[in-house]
Formats: C-alpha cells, structure tokens, sequence
C-alpha cells in the first residue's frame, strides 16, 4: 500500500511540473540614450558654412557619443533623412574607447546596408556592455559615393574622415577632422525596465554651442548626470539656429515635434527653450529680409507644442530666453540685437512666466543675465560670444531644473515654494 501510495505522489507532482507554465523572464526593452537630430545640409551661398564635404566615398566616419544610460548590449540608428539617393553603408563598427575593443555591427546579419531615401535604419542588438555616461566610438564606412545626409552642423565633437575602409585601424591618421556629424543618428541600449526619457529641444544654447569640444558639457549632458541614477535617459534635440516658428536650420521645432520628441518610447517630458532665434534673426545676417515675429504668433506656437505634448500625456517644462544684447558683435553675424528685439524678449518671457500654460517653467533669463546690466549675459558664464553661455553657465542651466517638477512627482505651486 505505501509504495502504491507514494507511486500515486509521484505521479501527482510530475504531472503538475508538467503543467505548470514555464518561468517568466524579464521582459527586454529598448531604452533611447542619445540622439542626434538631422537636419537638411545648405546650399552654397549659406551664411555660414557647411564644414561637411558634400559627397562621401570610400571613406570612413569616425564620430563620438555619449551615453545616458547604460545597458548590456546595444543597437545603432543610421539615418538618410533628407537624402535623395541611397545610402550604401559598408560596415559600422563601435568601441568604447578606454578598452579598444572594436565590435562591428551588423544588420539582419549582414555587414552593410542600404539605407532608402528619407530613411532610418535600426542594427542589429550587438553584445556590448554600456555604462551611464560612456563615451562610444563610432566608424561607418562608405562603401560607395553617397550626398551627406542624416546631418548635424553644431556636434560640439570632433568627426575624423579617414581614406577607405578604416573599421578598427586606430594606427591610420585622420585625412579631415570636423565639428559636425552625420548619418550616426540615435544609440539605444536593452534595459529590464520600461524606458524613461526626458527631451530637451531647443536653438544652439541647447545644442551646447560655446561648450567645449568633446567634454559633454552641454546643459541637457548635466541634466543627464543627474538623472541617470534614477533611470531616466535625457536625449538632446537641439539644433543651431533652430526656430519655434520658421524653418531655416532645420526644419521649424513645431514641425519636427513628432519625430525628434514624440516618438521617443517612455517620453515623461520635454524642456523646451526656444524663441532666440524667432527675435534675433529677422534683419540679421539669418534673416535679412524677415520681420519679427507677433508676441501672439510666438505664444500661440507654445501652446501648440503643448497640446501636441499634453495628447501624449507628455509634461512641457519652458525655459525663459536668456539675453543676448551684444550678441556676435564685431563680426559678419552681428545683428542679432536691437532694443526693440530686446522689449519683445522681455513680453515674451512675461509670458512664459505668467501664462500657466506649461507644467512648469526653468527661468534661465534670471539665473544667466548680469545683475547689474540685465539685457546681457553675466559675463561669468558667457562663453565669450554673448549669445551663448560657456560651460559654467550650461552646468548652472541644468542644476535650475527642478527634478521632481519635471517628471510630475511635484506640483508647479509645490516647486515654487
């Protein structure tokens, strides 16, 4: 009787292992951890220029980033937005620099690809382990002649061009050395947890012009030092020159909403500074044939940006314009001044302040304007040009935003306080 009995058990457990459903595993997700916004390269007669070859061929770009967050393997983004033609990839490979391990990779297998006009491309998952605030080496090669697309003019980086397919020759010397990027457009790392993101769009004070080169000291670089311990990943969608309302140096913030802020997976909210540029172009170099902008028109731009935001269920943080008087003076970009550009910058953030149509605001204005002469930059944290703050004051930006304002774990009035 015992051994039918303890047959009978044995019987009863192995069929209920059987059934019971396999253990569940944590679930991988694609967290974004830097970007890199296109925009549409210039023609010949541009105010500034392009510091890009037009055309690439057989040639290898050799670009740097900056990782937000960390995880244990990783995907690139090839972008031919604003391309005509293909893009033939060759090869693309990445390293982190302080091991010199060079991994190439590789899309559905294979080495290369063939980007389409207007097009992005995700790699494949490659098996390399990312820490937050990594710096990684890219180099793409360039099988074939190809119209320099996926663009970016401000990297605040240095890109080396190197003749041919350069993947993992760190003995050949660079033929060109730029400031600006392209093609490389979005890093993305595998987390076990739900991607958190905050978006930081803006003009150039965004995109860190004035920082120093290659130090991530951008304002949106320190805001990601501060929120990484926390999981949160910080993309910067700034472009020089950018405007709230006008296309120019890309494409108008209002029309690229979508796709350099929206689509972002975990999108919790973005930090919007913008309107320098929608005041100091018209009449300047930039602009010379404008008019400024209605305060009406600048407003009613915001508060589309916040209903497109709000739809998504997305916090928008504004940053006040901070002065420019003095900007670019004694060069052939001088023009971006005037008293009465400056009277509508001050209407304008008024307005910012006031109007309660944001979840809350970051008053760069006060924190970087000179106390004793409020129309200019505190000569402190100008980075030298009067436009744009140096490293000091992009650092100073950032510790002003408040974190628990911005992901909506406190209230506007509660932050104020």
């Amino acid at each position: 009787m015992k051994q039918l009995i303890a047959s009978y058990l044995l019987a009863t457990l192995v069929a209920t292992a059987a059934a019971a459903p396999p253990a569940a595993t944590p679930a991988e997700h694609w967290q974004p951890t830097w970007i890199s916004s296109p925009q549409p390269v210039w023609g010949e007669g541009g105010v500034l220029p392009l510091g890009m070859p037009r055309q690439l061929g057989n040639a290898t770009l050799r670009q740097s980033l900056r990782s937000s967050l960390g995880g244990e393997r990783l995907r690139l983004v090839i972008s031919n937005e604003y391309g005509l033609s293909p893009l033939k990839v060759g090869a693309l490979a990445v390293r982190r620099p302080h091991d010199g391990r060079t991994v190439l990779v590789r899309f559905r297998g294979r080495d290369g690809i063939a980007v389409a006009p207007g097009a992005r491309v995700i790699s494949d998952a490659v098996a390399l382990a990312v820490r937050a605030g990594d710096r990684l080496e890219t180099e793409l090669y360039l099988s074939e002649t190809s119209a320099v697309a996926g663009f970016h003019w401000n990297a605040q980086e240095e890109t080396q061009v190197l003749p041919g397919n350069a993947i993992g020759r760190r003995d050949l010397p660079a033929a060109q050395t730029l400031t600006t990027r392209a093609f490389v457009a979005e890093l993305r790392v595998a987390s076990s947890r739900a991607p958190a993101t905050v978006v930081a769009i803006g003009d150039s004070i965004t995109d860190g012009n004035g920082s120093s080169i290659g130090r991530d000291q951008r304002w949106p670089d320190h805001l990601a030092r501060r929120l990484a311990p926390q999981g949160v990943a910080v993309l910067n969608a700034g472009i020089a020159g950018n405007r709230l309302l006008r296309d120019g140096w890309g494409e108008s913030a209002l029309a690229r909403f979508g796709r350099d802020v929206l689509r972002h997976p975990g999108l919790r909210a973005v930090v919007v500074l913008l309107g320098t540029n929608d005041i100091g172009f018209p009449g300047s170099p930039f602009g010379p044939t404008e008019t400024p902008p209605a305060l009406d028109g600048l407003t009613a731009g915001f508060r589309q940006l916040v209903e497109q935001a709000h739809a998504r269920g997305v916090r928008v943080i504004a940053g006040t314009v901070p002065p420019f008087e003095h900007a670019l003076q004694g060069t052939p970009l001088e023009g971006h001044y005037s008293p009465q550009k400056e009277a509508l910058r001050g209407a304008l953030n008024e307005w910012i302040r006031t109007a309660n149509a944001f979840d809350g605001i970051v008053d760069f204005d006060a924190l970087l304007r000179d106390p004793s002469h409020p129309s200019r930059l505190d000569p402190a944290l100008d980075s030298g040009d009067h436009l744009h703050p140096g490293d000091a004051g992009y650092r100073r930006m950032a510790e002003a935003i408040d974190l628990p304002a911005l992901l909506g774990e406190r209230t506007v009035a509660e932050a104020a306080r």
